[in-house]
């Protein structure tokens, strides 16, 4: 549909979103429009059955808050182009989300993981690098991707870092980081980096490496290792933290470190850290039981 092409062409031009949110956005708007027969031109009424309609698919709380975010900025887009007068979106509330904690690597797999990078190749000491650099930094895979050598102070062991709503903010990686980083530059990225590219992490083409191929890195990595939990790259951001607050870390350096806007938005990972206190008191106290 016409409206919706445009408006995801205005998300990737614009707003400069990444690959796999405008995936997310196509899918529920096209469902959406399914839904109404193409028909934008809506009611409230409609929006009242389709969020019906989704419950009744039973949708999970999070789809159907994503569904309902991706309708309400679509919504947004048509009014202030126009096309329709009310964004009737604005007037339903995501339902409350339960509350999970979220999910981090042990220890152990991730020492597998280091394991599996063949570092004689260059793609292993790029990918030894990435598995380092998101352990270490804590990174969202599309920060990690945008990563461009002008950003890093290898000397200082900072990157400076773009992340959400373009708010620049600096991350700080060990030495071992430091080292893989070392390798890659010198002896790996060169091999390839036929376009004299500004990013740090390329494809074999030369250019700049994708989200989506990232993933499959760690997929690859993961299968290799004979790990048997999914490990996703967000995780390995949900690792970082929790290890960060494990070992001492206050609660606002982490946040500046992960590039929260809010407080309550890091303070999910303390429930972890008070699982791990629980876990060791548990162990040495004699009467714990």
């Amino acid at each position: 549909m016409k409206y919706v092409d445009d408006f995801l062409e205005y998300l990737v031009v614009v707003k400069k979103h990444a690959d796999n949110t405008i995936v997310n956005y196509r899918v529920d708007l096209l469902e959406f429009m399914e839904f109404t027969s193409n028909n934008i031109n809506i009611k409230k009424e409609d929006v009242n059955e389709y969020l019906m309609h989704l419950y009744e698919l039973d949708a999970s709380k999070s789809s159907i808050s994503r569904k309902l975010s991706s309708l309400r900025s679509f919504y947004n887009y048509l009014v202030k182009k126009g096309i329709v007068d009310i964004n009737y979106f604005k007037m339903i509330k995501n339902p409350k989300k339960d509350k999970s904690l979220p999910k981090y690597v042990k220890e152990d797999d991730i020492d597998k993981m280091f394991l599996i990078p063949n570092t004689r190749t260059w793609i292993g000491m790029r990918n030894l690098l990435i598995i380092r650099m998101l352990y270490a930094t804590g990174l969202r895979v599309n920060e990690l991707v945008n990563i461009k050598l002008s950003d890093i102070n290898v000397n200082d062991r900072t990157i400076i870092v773009l992340g959400k709503g373009d708010k620049e903010r600096i991350v700080v990686f060990g030495n071992n980081t430091k080292e893989a980083l070392d390798d890659y530059l010198h002896r790996g990225r060169r091999q390839v980096d036929i376009h004299n590219s500004e990013y740090l992490f390329l494809n074999k083409d030369g250019n700049r490496l994708s989200t989506r191929y990232v993933r499959k890195i760690i997929d690859d990595i993961i299968f290799k290792a004979s790990i048997q939990e999914h490990v996703s790259p967000h995780m390995l951001r949900h690792t970082f933290a929790t290890e960060m607050l494990n070992n001492g870390a206050d609660l606002v350096s982490v946040k500046d470190l992960l590039g929260h806007e809010s407080l309550n938005t890091t303070s999910i990972y303390t429930h972890v850290s008070d699982d791990k206190i629980r876990e060791i008191y548990n162990k040495a106290h004699p009467r714990a039981r």
